[in-house]
């Protein structure tokens, strides 16, 4: 078996809920105690949020944190959020082993479960920027985003509630998601932030829910063990 990499601390309780979801998809798949080799490389989050050089710098740690990991063994490397994939393409460049983009598995499980319309849910920049939509509608999906008072609410959650384990705000983000299911018709809606799993729940909303986190750690399991 292949071992992961992960790039983590984006924020710790997304790497968390990674690593829980490796363990449990590793025994649905491989058996109770058989899990591929597993390397987490735990960025410092404050640089990676506040960084003075913005994208660029950003960038940077990343690259470090991607090589760091390559020099360690890891044979496939991930970073464990969504956000920081609108610098993938120069991360993945930066190393001589393969990248598993989080967008590139969401898009092959919408196409699975033949759902057309979403609703797209993460932090602000995801949601804004043209990174994450883009990739979708080129594969043919119909992308719905919030309003921009809603996008704030949202980013606001992510934050300062979800990055710490506060679920406060949890009834607004399913209200949320039902109030476009009724008003917009999406069929489902994409969990673009690792810490949103955290809050809404297959079965919570009345429309498919695309946990990214877990979508991608299962197609690392399945790229590590050859399954």
């Amino acid at each position: 078996m292949k071992r992961v990499g992960l790039i983590g601390g984006m924020t710790p309780e997304s790497t968390l809920y990674y690593y829980r979801n490796y363990i449990r998809m590793s025994r649905e798949l491989l058996g109770p105690f058989n899990f591929p080799e597993l390397i987490v490389y735990s960025i410092n989050f404050a640089e990676f949020k506040d960084n003075p050089r913005g994208w660029e710098g950003r960038a940077e740690l990343l690259i470090n944190a991607a090589r760091a990991l390559e020099r360690a063994g890891a044979e496939i490397i991930a970073m464990t959020a969504n956000t920081p994939h609108i610098v993938f393409p120069e991360v993945q460049k930066a190393v001589n082993v393969p990248m598993v983009s989080i967008i590139d598995a969401l898009i092959e499980e919408m196409k699975r479960r033949r759902v057309k319309k979403v609703l797209l849910l993460g932090t602000k920049t995801t949601m804004t920027a043209g990174f994450y939509k883009n990739a979708l509608r080129k594969a043919g999906f119909d992308v719905v985003t919030p309003t921009e008072e809603e996008m704030e609410e949202v980013n606001r959650v992510i934050f300062e509630e979800l990055s710490f384990e506060n679920l406060k705000s949890r009834p607004y983000l399913i209200e949320l998601v039902e109030r476009y299911a009724k008003e917009r018709g999406i069929g489902g809606v994409i969990l673009g932030c690792t810490e949103l799993p955290l809050a809404i729940k297959p079965g919570d909303v009345s429309v498919e829910v695309f946990d990214t986190a877990k979508i991608h750690m299962r197609r690392l399991i399945e790229l590590a063990s050859g399954f």
